[in-house]
């Protein structure tokens, strides 16, 4: 079976080039998307508690990415995320989890080869959704319609990032989308807060933590081995809140 590797790609500053941090996995990309029909009550926003040993956080999944959005609900209505890990860890970036193989997984495994059962879900990418502090994401593999995971998750810590790094950035997104453009808020929102401008339109965004970005700051913080696994396991409990 052919191996595939979900990977989020890890920008430098200018005049550096791009570092990729890659995942295997298993699961084979699906080419024609089935049409897909909702079964959410999409007149809410669901909200999610993600429970760790380094506290409590809370997002909120949103309604304009769907399949994202019901593929990580029924995962937390049957507790598939329960005892995994957040099993990759990059300081200034993010934190990584979702991966079914890291539940129990003795410090002598690699992870980041697991995937749940079923096909990836196709990119609902969104102009309105940016990786800023926060953001709720899809990793994924290097198939050519930037397909995601449908188990692999992560949390966007970030920095803050200046205006000259953000018009490259957005210069860069509009050589594959040339109707791209930042608005006034997404700016100001990178500039003050932060986030990984250079994974807009490159990854899904797929909600956003509410409370406890706190949380994000300890485990982002933790020393980690060779290929980014944290030095002690940080174990995820994840229940629907609504």
């Amino acid at each position: 079976m052919k191996r595939m590797f979900f990977s989020i790609a890890l920008l430098g500053c200018l005049g550096l080039s791009a570092q990729t941090k890659s995942i295997d996995s298993t699961v084979k990309p699906v080419d024609t998307p089935k049409v897909y029909k909702s079964t959410f009550d999409n007149s809410k926003e669901q909200l999610v508690e993600i429970t760790t040993n380094f506290g409590v956080m809370v997002a909120k999944l949103y309604n304009s990415t769907p399949q994202h959005r019901d593929n990580f609900i029924a995962k937390a209505k049957s507790g598939f995320y329960d005892s995994l890990l957040f099993h990759r860890v990059i300081k200034e970036f993010m934190i990584q989890g979702g991966d079914p193989l890291s539940k129990n997984a003795p410090d002598s495994v690699k992870l980041g080869m697991g995937s749940a059962p079923g096909p990836m879900i196709p990119a609902e990418f969104n102009p309105n959704l940016i990786h800023k502090r926060g953001a709720l994401a899809a990793a994924r593999d290097n198939n050519p319609t930037k397909q995601s995971s449908n188990s692999q998750f992560y949390i966007v810590q970030g920095k803050r990032v200046d205006t000259a790094t953000l018009r490259r950035t957005g210069d860069q997104i509009k050589l594959s989308n040339p109707k791209f453009r930042y608005t006034k808020a997404q700016k100001e929102i990178y500039q003050r807060i932060g986030g990984t401008p250079q994974l807009d339109q490159n990854y899904t965004v797929f909600g956003e933590v509410i409370s406890g970005l706190d949380v994000i700051d300890r485990i982002a913080s933790i020393p980690t081995k060779p290929g980014d696994r944290p030095m002690m396991n940080i174990i995820m409990k994840v229940r629907l809140l609504n």
